[in-house]
């Protein structure tokens, strides 16, 4: 978009996002960011949006048509990636992603819109490139998505961003805006509506505000189940310990009255007394019974002849 070309060669003419809940990135030239190291990254990702005249149920504004991408790792993120500076300027780059994940777009240096430092321990540069379409051509766009090589692999599908807010304060951007990002998604969005004054500050801020509100009873609410959960466990674990106590009491005391109930036994019996047993008589050995005489046998008498 060229409405924030000027401002590309001094980040002070770049304006802040000032959405309070929303951390500040730190906004930097093109110049400055071509200066970097070779040990920066720089990514690149743009938005595609066109006015749209429609009107939600006949009576919710529709304003503008936004795109997004649902990613593979279950995040929203713009159409792009990172760029290899050694190889590749920014914008043919940019538009090498956008051919794989599109298949029928390319910017121009005429559509980049800022550059911000990400946070975290990697050194990354973001630069986030606009372009303003009409519904008819951004539609095309779409249905060529479909088409394109890593659709259904590394993106999921194109998502249209709702910029309404419904009554109950919370259908359309609010809820959207409670949805996981990748990286910088979610601060270019809200960058790229309020400077493009295509949602107004105001309501950017009501929608981050109604997010904060929806997350807080979420919190809440897990903070006390996990103090219920805790005092259950805890609960439990003194009704176990006092479980087996008693059990060890209990069996203790059994013990005790198996071992004293014969003790009692043996005290009410009355005591024996030994008695003495009679000397045992000595045994008499039978008296030698006389040897027997022998009997003289009877002289053979001389038989006559």
């Amino acid at each position: 978009m060229a409405a924030l070309t000027g401002s590309a060669g001094a980040a002070g003419l770049l304006p802040s996002l000032s959405v309070p809940g929303v951390t500040e990135l730190k906004p930097l030239s093109r110049y400055e960011a071509m200066r970097l190291g070779p040990g920066w990254s720089h990514s690149c990702h743009a938005m595609l949006y066109a006015p749209n005249p429609g009107m939600l149920f006949g009576r919710i504004p529709l304003r503008y048509a936004v795109l997004m991408q649902m990613r593979f790792d279950g995040l929203l993120g713009f159409p792009g990636g990172f760029v290899d500076r050694r190889y590749w300027s920014l914008e043919d780059g940019l538009n090498r992603v956008l051919g794989l994940g599109l298949g029928c777009v390319r910017l121009t240096e005429a559509d980049y819109l800022c550059s911000h430092l990400t946070e975290g321990p990697h050194r990354v540069v973001a630069h986030f490139y606009a372009r303003q379409l009409t519904l008819e051509e951004l539609h095309t766009i779409e249905i060529c998505a479909v088409h394109s090589r890593d659709h259904g692999l590394e993106v999921m599908g194109m998502v249209r961003v709702p910029l309404y807010t419904q009554k109950d304060r919370m259908g359309g951007l609010p809820n959207f805006l409670g949805n996981s990002f990748i990286g910088t998604a979610k601060f270019q969005l809200l960058f790229a509506l309020k400077v493009l004054n295509m949602v107004p500050e105001e309501k950017l801020a009501e929608a981050v505000a109604a997010t904060q509100k929806q997350k807080k009873p979420a919190a809440e609410t897990a903070a006390v189940t996990a103090n219920v959960t805790t005092a259950a466990v805890t609960a439990n674990v003194t009704t176990a310990a006092v479980t087996a106590n008693v059990t060890n009491v209990t069996a203790a005391v059994t013990a005790n009255q198996m071992v004293a109930k014969p003790a009692n036994e043996l005290a009410n019996q009355p005591l024996a007394v030994a008695k003495a047993e009679p000397a045992a008589k000595p045994a008499t050995e039978p008296a030698a019974e006389p040897a027997p005489e022998p009997m003289a046998e009877p002289a053979a008498e001389a038989m006559a002849e």
